[in-house]
């Protein structure tokens, strides 16, 4: 036989044989989970076996019938010494520069999203240089059907890289690093826009009982799926209409957004209202796939659709935990959120298999002032969704309400809002004896004509506080007592009230109303509001009512 027909036969022969595949998780610069059995998963030729050592163990596994495989390496201590992973079946991976510390999952939707490059932020980016601190960005994507896979690379924290990376996370990244002296990475894969049932597994909208409203939503927006996606004429109109969209108004609506960037922060920095952003509309492209990428005016809102695209392919990874920031776009669906919210932490913890890990999240700061003193809808009802999904085990919330901007809901404030949560990570986390958050409602009762209303999470002590930021334009509040509390009788009319702190309580009345049956505090879209702890975290939003405005 001819040296070059050899050459051939050996080539076809070994293309027989599937080279062995990491998942794209594991690349170079990844960090491990530290503390627990760590997996580590890919694909090979069915029954291979592969070999997988790092730190001085080795693993082994067969790739099962439909190619893939999956070890688990015994606890690791945390590392900050890059090491080598190794992977062998009949090729060899190495990956470089691996490190072991506490990984967290960031998601959510644009405050989660805002970078460092933008705002504020930025001023923080010289000192951004630090190789034990690491993200995974994933790319956007959107799926019928959880994927396995999430494209992205792992990057090490340089003033340039950090310009990408989420600020909310980077701070509470960089305080964790900075207390708990190990490396920190993050999986990024937030969405601006998003509402979180497009978030949420499908399998904990569907579990008994489902979540019907929302599962019927999914069904549809299957159903349609299923009648486009095997019918190449239509998916050839939606891109070609895709395509005439983006060519002539997509690079239009950008220019516009861009100026209007512009005028917004020259508007702030007078102190000046924010005009309004320029609207863009659309025509739906002819029989649109609602599982499919969306165009540039269009954000996914089909239930499930995001976490398997973006949420699913990190499930399994070792997580020391999670930090979620959304909720602005479900503003006025609270009732529906106090349902959702415990079911999207419930989906994912099931997906990780990881037990109860920790879930923290940020509760949603103040904007879109109104006049109302006491909110009958909107945003206060959705703040206190979030303060009732505490009672999930191994939550934790950061409290923002003081610290939002009234015109904006982005505000330009992401160190707080990233420290603050640090703060609750290393309480529920990391079981640091500090004061995690705010204080927090724990009970009211009635005393002749005024309401008793207890904390806990008093920290140091209850204060008048301070808010330790102010958007453009709002005034301080006063520093000699407190406001935001409401109080009413049985005819539901609300009235601002005098409020005292009496040790772990405030003791709240009004000549108005001499048989109190309800409080309220910070209940409004912008609260002006000032109860602290001592260290300076704001209390939660809350009502001893269960009215339904």
């Amino acid at each position: 036989m001819k040296p070059s027909i050899i050459f051939i036969a050996l080539s076809l022969a070994a293309g027989l044989h599937a080279e062995v595949k990491l998942n794209p998780l594991f690349s170079d610069h990844a960090v491990l989970q530290r503390g627990i059995a760590v997996p580590i998963w890919g694909t090979a030729k069915a029954g291979e076996k592969v070999a997988v050592a790092f730190a001085g163990q080795t693993v082994f596994a067969t790739a099962g019938a439909d190619g893939r495989w999956l070890v688990k390496l015994a606890p690791l201590p945390a590392s900050a010494t890059p090491q080598v992973l190794t992977v062998k079946a009949t090729n060899t991976l190495t990956i470089n520069d691996v490190l072991v510390g506490d990984v967290w999952l960031a998601s959510g939707q644009s405050n989660m999203g805002v970078p460092m490059g933008s705002g504020s932020a930025a001023t923080a980016l010289p000192a951004a240089n630090d190789p034990l601190l690491r993200f995974f960005n994933v790319i956007k994507a959107v799926a019928a059907e959880p994927q396995a896979e999430a494209k992205g690379k792992w990057e090490l924290t340089t003033p340039d890289n950090a310009k990408g990376f989420s600020a909310v996370a980077y701070f509470f990244a960089r305080d964790l690093r900075a207390t708990q002296k190990v490396p920190v990475a993050v999986l990024n894969a937030p969405w601006g826009g998003t509402p979180i049932k497009t978030w949420m597994s499908l399998a904990s909208i569907s579990q008994s009982p489902p979540i019907a409203k929302t599962l019927a939503e999914w069904e549809t927006a299957f159903a349609q799926y299923q009648s486009v996606k095997d019918k190449p004429e239509l998916q050839a109109a939606y891109l070609v209409d895709m395509k005439d969209w983006e060519t002539k108004v997509g690079s239009v609506h950008k220019a516009a957004i861009a100026a209007h960037g512009e005028l917004a922060s020259a508007a702030k920095a007078a102190g000046q209202p924010v005009p309004p952003a320029p609207k863009l509309a659309r025509p739906e492209p002819v029989q649109p796939d609602p599982m499919a990428m969306p165009s540039a005016s269009k954000r996914p809102g089909t239930p499930t659709i995001a976490y398997n695209g973006m949420i699913a392919p990190l499930a399994g990874y070792g997580l020391k935990g999670a930090i979620w920031y959304q909720g602005e776009g479900d503003g006025s669906r609270g009732a529906e959120y106090q349902a959702w919210f415990p079911r999207l932490i419930e989906g994912w913890r099931t997906a990780w298999g990881q037990g109860d890990f920790p879930f923290l999240f940020i509760q949603l700061p103040g904007c879109y002032a109104t006049a109302e003193p006491v909110a009958t809808s909107g945003w206060a009802f959705l703040r206190e969704a979030q303060l009732l999904t505490l009672k999930v085990p191994q939550t934790g919330m950061a409290v923002t309400s003081d610290i939002g901007d009234p015109k904006d809901v982005h505000p330009d404030n992401k160190v707080h809002v990233g420290t603050r949560l640090a703060l609750v990570g290393r309480q529920v986390a990391y079981g640091e004896k500090i004061a995690g958050t705010g204080p927090l409602y724990a009970s009211s009762a009635v005393e002749g004509g005024a309401m008793r209303i207890r904390f806990t999470e008093t920290g140091g002590g209850l204060v008048i506080g301070r808010a330790p930021w102010l958007a453009k334009g709002v005034t301080a509040l006063p520093t000699d007592r407190l406001v935001g509390f409401y109080i009413a009788g049985a005819d539901q009319k609300w009235v601002e009230a005098t409020a005292k702190i009496e040790g772990d309580a405030v003791v709240v009345s009004s000549p108005a109303v001499a048989a109190p049956v309800a409080v309220r505090y910070a209940w409004a879209n912008f609260p002006r509001a000032n109860l602290a702890n001592r260290e300076g975290l704001a209390a939660s939003p809350f009502r001893t009512d269960d009215w339904a405005k």
